[in-house]
């Protein structure tokens, strides 16, 4: 039976490491020669914008020797409304991995459950598992095994941070939250991690902390609320007084596109203490761990 990465916990602590030393491995022992999927294929399912994503897993199938098919709902039946099954099981036929980007976690579900290759969450509403794994080896290689450190999360309960709700919980590290008033993380994987999760005033959540996450505060699909989301918003900008509550060696992260000037100020997200780029970089070897990993 295939297996499929949805989210984060879909993988086992111990198999989550494994895929984030691969990942380090991949980046700093390259080995050109090393082409693994010769004559297979990636399908990559986009109902909604990327950059990063895409341009990740392409380039990472290049590297193995593979091929990437870029398929937007726009120009496939998928845009016309054919049953998710059906797509699932013919893609699944012809091709030996997905990878969906969309808004519909269940959506992900219904195309995994009727696929016969693994399904890779390339986001949905609900997760963003590829970004946790990019950011924890990027924690990995800056500051060392996460587990008792302390990140803030300072922004909207979104799709990326609930993954790190979940990498807290399978890490053992501490993971403070400040979001505005209605814009909380879900309720049952905040229960679900436990003591690892404490809810708070942002400030609160930068004290002490090893580093400092933030996501932009309209995703894609929320344009219309971006003026309100503004004004809710307000005392959540990680700016440079927010990073000197927290350690000195403190590193700032954003998963990107960031919105310099909103939830970050431009002197924290292009200063010293930011890996950004380190961080999207990941993307690339920490996916081609994960594909490797499902694939073989």
């Amino acid at each position: 039976m295939a297996r499929h990465f949805l989210r984060l916990t879909d993988l086992s602590p111990v198999e989550t490491r494994q895929v984030i030393e691969r990942a380090i491995a991949l980046k700093t022992q390259p080995d050109p020669a090393y082409r693994p999927f010769v004559g297979k294929t990636l399908a990559m399912i986009f109902t909604k914008n990327s950059t990063r994503t895409r341009v990740s897993f392409e380039a990472g199938m290049a590297r193995y020797g593979g091929h990437a098919l870029f398929l937007h709902s726009g120009a496939t039946q998928l845009g016309r409304d054919e049953p998710i099954s059906d797509t699932a099981q013919v893609l699944s036929r012809m091709c030996d991995i997905i990878m969906i980007r969309n808004d519909s976690q269940a959506d992900q579900q219904e195309l995994a459950a009727n696929s016969r290759v693994p399904v890779i969450n390339g986001l949905s509403d609900l997760h963003h598992p590829c970004q946790m794994l990019a950011d924890l080896q990027c924690w990995f290689e800056h500051r060392g095994d996460p587990a008792g450190k302390i990140a803030a999360w300072i922004g909207d309960g979104n799709n990326v941070c609930h993954s790190w709700i979940e990498a807290a919980a399978m890490f053992g590290f501490t993971l403070r939250i400040a979001t505005p008033k209605g814009y909380e993380p879900d309720p049952e994987l905040v229960a679900a991690a436990g003591t690892h999760i404490e809810l708070c005033t942002p400030d609160v959540a930068a004290t002490g902390a090893d580093l400092i996450v933030t996501d932009t505060w309209t995703s894609m699909g929320q344009e219309a609320e971006t003026k309100k989301r503004l004004a809710d918003f307000a005392g959540f900008q990680v700016d440079a007084a927010m990073m000197a509550r927290a350690k000195p060696d403190a590193i700032f992260m954003h998963c990107l596109p960031a919105h310099r000037g909103e939830e970050v100020s431009t002197d924290v997200i292009d200063g010293p203490q930011s890996v950004i780029y380190d961080e999207a970089e990941n993307r690339l070897w920490a996916q081609m761990a994960l594909v490797e990993f499902l694939l073989k």
